[in-house]
């Protein structure tokens, strides 16, 4: 096993103290929002060894196993992270698989540079993503039913939301939801502030369920994402609960600490909430206009004490195992590689101890042995 050492990305959304909190130590007063775990070439967890991403490329069928190398090619397939949301993230959607190798080919002939702010695709892969709450976790999930939006947004009592109003109770469901969120972002930007503005005057009155939307209002004030925001399930996560969030499915994250997992992708399709680039017809290319449940998950147990968070996808596979005695090892040994990261109590995994927000990189088929008394995440592949 190798004890990472991982890179925490200071996004301004990202809260203060919950990282810093959780590894036990002192703030710096500045945000910390992501840690990342894995071979992401943006931040590569590094080892004693080198970087994850130089461990891997010195021997990837050693590392990550003949079957996951045949699978998904010689590269660590999802990214792990600890995230700490202090504020709203951007409502932001992903494409599927083909519409990734397809919006990538596209913007490689026409010779966008990858890093160039109005890129959409920074890789040719798709990024089916899962929060699991750490704390009590807020975001936004996949659309409400059109009707019980346009109930919300009526309620508010702001006379120039009442064109959206009209178009929510339109048929068929898909089309009325399409047709609005794209008026909500091609409207007229001072027309639209206006709008913003009376709104979250009207949800800090009303309270209760509007509550959330006052709070994205108050920081990104006149912002567009703010009514979208309003189309969608506001879901509260306990600690344990999770989300899955597949491609189309608009969302954001707005408050608190969870464990999320990916495939190992950048591509970000935004809706607001953000000052970064959107693309409003590449958006509603990707978007996937029908109503859902947020679908909240909560873990499967095993007879072994593996609580597993059922995904319909390959990249990755996240897991929780629950260690109440200190004198009992669980062998969690895999044909395929792993990141084990603690989130309570204290975890022996092999030579290494664990404390909170620490973790190890287990090649396939290494022993992984695990003893304590702590909370342990496992990320793995299927292959």
């Amino acid at each position: 096993m190798d004890r990472l050492d991982n890179t925490i990305r200071p996004y301004a959304w990202g809260s203060p103290t919950a990282i810093p909190h959780l590894l036990g130590t002192e703030p710096t007063g500045e945000p910390q929002a992501e840690m990342w775990m894995g071979a992401h070439p943006g931040a590569p967890s590094r080892t004693d060894r080198g970087t994850l991403v130089e461990v891997i490329d010195a021997d990837p069928e050693k590392e990550l196993g003949p079957a996951a190398v045949a699978k998904f090619g010689p590269r660590l397939p999802f990214l792990l992270k600890v995230l700490a949301a202090g504020a709203p993230l951007s409502l932001q959607v992903h494409p599927d698989l083909e519409q990734a190798r397809e919006g990538y080919a596209d913007e490689e002939r026409r010779g966008i540079p990858v890093d160039a702010p109005h890129r959409n695709y920074k890789d040719a892969n798709h990024k089916p993503e899962l929060i699991c709450a750490l704390t009590e976790f807020d975001g936004l999930c996949g659309f409400r039913d059109p009707l019980a939006a346009a109930g919300l947004l009526d309620d508010l009592g702001v006379d120039s939301l009442k064109p959206y109003v009209d178009l929510l109770h339109a048929h068929p469901e898909d089309a009325a939801l399409r047709e609005v969120l794209t008026a909500i972002l091609t409207a007229d930007p001072e027309e639209m502030s206006r709008t913003v503005a009376e709104a979250a005057t009207a949800c800090t009155r009303l309270g209760g369920a509007y509550a959330p939307y006052a709070d994205i209002a108050h920081h990104y004030p006149g912002d567009p994402g703010v009514i979208a925001a309003m189309l969608l399930n506001h879901v509260r996560l306990q600690p344990g609960e999770a989300l899955y969030l597949g491609a189309g499915v608009p969302h954001a994250y707005l408050n608190g600490l969870g464990v999320e997992i990916m495939a190992n992708s950048d591509n970000v399709l935004r809706c607001g909430l953000t000052p970064k680039h959107v693309d409003v017809p590449e958006l509603l290319r990707i978007v996937r206009f029908r109503p859902s449940d947020p679908g909240v998950l909560r873990p499967e147990a095993s007879p072994d004490g593996e609580e597993l968070y059922e995904t319909p996808i390959d990249e990755f596979r996240l897991s929780r195992h629950v260690l109440p005695e200190a004198g009992s090892a669980h062998d969690l040994t895999r044909a395929t590689p792993q990141i084990l990261l603690c989130t309570a109590g204290s975890v022996r995994a092999g030579e290494h101890d664990l404390t909170p927000g620490r973790s190890v990189f287990v090649p396939a088929g290494e022993k992984a042995e695990v003893s304590g008394t702590g909370t342990l995440f496992r990320a793995t592949v299927v292959a």
